[in-house]
């Protein structure tokens, strides 16, 4: 530094009013207080949130009250979906050994396709697979409608029956 000046510190953190909703941060209208860089490089350029005052929180307000009220009526609408395909089934067929060991994988699409052919509502991101199933059987897997409603269902893999199979007739 050079010598005989004082260089004032600036503040490392400072508050922001956001402007949309923002993964474990918070939700829009929050006022948060958030490291200078994060809110100068990303935040403030890209419009997610407005340096904190009085003006810019008024007038966030509103859209605050109406994005309320949609988080609550869509908490609802996840829990009565989460309470309607808590237990149900979904039974694959997938191409399987006389040992039961899949030559694929069940994965969440197919869960989740299974699901909505039931009439469930089940998008193919809920469904939580801490790895693909590779085996035939029942196995339970966990459903995440939210960061707190889950459900449980049963995932029935049974081996597809290749009767008239040429691969299956030639062996």
């Amino acid at each position: 530094m050079f010598k005989g000046t004082k260089m004032s510190k600036m503040p490392n953190t400072m508050k922001i009013l956001l402007c949309e909703d923002i993964t474990k941060l918070g939700w829009l209208g929050d006022v948060v207080e958030v490291n200078v860089g994060y809110a100068r490089n990303y935040l403030l350029p890209q419009g997610l949130a407005k340096v904190a005052n009085d003006a810019s929180i008024r007038a966030i307000a509103e859209e605050k009250a109406k994005r309320a009220e949609q988080r609550i009526n869509d908490g609802r609408r996840l829990e009565n979906a989460a309470k309607k395909v808590e237990g149900a089934e979904a039974v694959v067929a997938a191409k399987a050994n006389e040992q039961g060991h899949l030559f694929g994988s069940v994965t969440e699409r197919q869960i989740a396709a299974n699901l909505r052919a039931q009439g469930f509502e089940v998008a193919d991101e809920i469904v939580q697979l801490p790895e693909h199933i590779k085996e035939v059987g029942t196995h339970a897997v966990t459903l995440k409608f939210a960061d707190n409603v889950t459900a449980t269902v049963n995932v029935v893999v049974v081996a597809e029956q290749q009767d008239g199979d040429p691969e299956t007739d030639a062996g």
